[in-house]
């Protein structure tokens, strides 16, 4: 289980400085988010727009308040999302290597945004999209959000008559190879321009959600990391193993339902919004056990959303180029980061297994 076993927050006596100087790293790199960009702004104007002044160009507090803000908001909320789907994922099937999308919701969110794109792109008029008023990225928010919705529930009903992770994990996969391959098939036979379009939308972006958008990825994502938080001593327990868990006193599969509700909401609501980002689940996880050296969840979980704020916010510096007018992948920019991240916990530890 935990390397500390107390009922309160064990073992964060030399800790507490280092959570302190992540908040205080958290809050540097928000104001760099908000300060850099293609357009110089000062910090005094990025100050007195997020306080609403009128002393601030008007220019320069529309770009913080209807660009920079919601996007270093969106970074903290995918961050802190993704951490703890890859926390729990890791944690439910015992593997080192298991992520947020490990149940094939991303791939289900990249299955609705294909249909849209590729069967419904030349003839939106004809299914009537053309009388909605409803904006291109709304649409493709609603469709990853059926997809990923899609996927869940036949995952939750496999759920209730397969008993062994291990299996649900396998099918899992084999869900999102099917929907792999249904996309790529539509690509096949697809207009060039709709496949532009689609792998645009692949390499995700934090830029695309306003501040309307954003209220309800906030509440997603909030009530993912709550349920998960809720689940911390479940989660402990499943560390010990199903049998020993059980004999506890926990009921697995009512737990398993949980986490994967949990982790489905993270996923699909951040899929949905900002397209599918890798490795911040995968990564993040590890490097939170690394630095905390412990498996407690009830310390995890708050820790790894910390971290994972940090680390999106950082991948959004370093993807918008400041000073340029350009901006990378954001999934480049988490690839770049979080590999390495994974490999050197791997040759530190040496034995991933340890940390479960």
């Amino acid at each position: 289980m935990s390397k500390t076993d107390s009922n309160t927050w064990p073992g964060l006596g030399p800790k507490w400085g280092l959570i302190l100087a992540l908040f205080v790293l958290l809050f540097v790199f928000f104001i760099l988010d908000l300060l850099l960009g293609s357009v110089q702004i000062s910090i005094g104007d990025v100050w007195a727009s997020l306080w609403g002044s009128d002393s601030a160009p008007r220019v320069e507090r529309n770009i913080i308040q209807k660009i920079r803000l919601p996007k270093a908001l969106t970074a903290i909320l995918v961050g802190a999302g993704l951490s703890v789907g890859g926390l729990q994922m890791q944690t439910l099937f015992r593997n080192p290597l298991a992520g947020p999308s490990v149940l094939g919701i991303s791939s289900g969110a990249s299955l609705g945004v294909a249909l849209l794109m590729f069967v419904l792109g030349g003839s939106g008029a004809i299914w009537g999209f053309a009388n909605l008023e409803i904006s291109g990225s709304s649409l493709l928010v609603l469709a990853a959000s059926l997809g990923a919705a899609l996927i869940f529930f036949l995952i939750l009903l496999l759920s209730y008559r397969i008993r062994d992770n291990v299996v649900l994990l396998i099918l899992g996969i084999m869900m999102g190879f099917i929907t792999s391959s249904l996309v790529s098939i539509w690509q096949y036979f697809s207009d060039p321009g709709l496949i532009q379009d689609y792998l645009i939308w692949t390499f995700g972006s934090l830029g695309g959600v306003s501040r309307e958008k954003l209220l309800i990825l906030s509440i997603c994502v909030g009530i993912g990391v709550f349920i998960a938080f809720l689940l911390s001593k479940a989660l402990n327990m499943l560390l010990l193993g199903e049998n020993y868990a059980r004999g506890l006193g926990l009921h697995i599969q009512q737990t398993r339902i949980w986490i994967i509700l949990s982790t489905s909401l993270l996923t699909g609501s951040i899929v949905g919004f900002c397209g599918p980002i890798g490795f911040i689940g995968i990564a993040v996880p590890h490097l939170t056990r690394s630095l905390f050296n412990t498996s407690d969840h009830r310390i995890l979980i708050p820790t790894s959303c910390l971290i994972g704020a940090i680390i999106m916010l950082g991948c959004d510096l370093i993807a918008q180029l400041p000073g340029y007018s350009i901006a990378l992948p954001i999934n480049a920019v988490t690839a770049l980061i979080g590999a390495p991240v994974v490999i050197v916990v791997i040759l530190k530890r040496r034995n991933l297994q340890r940390s479960f």
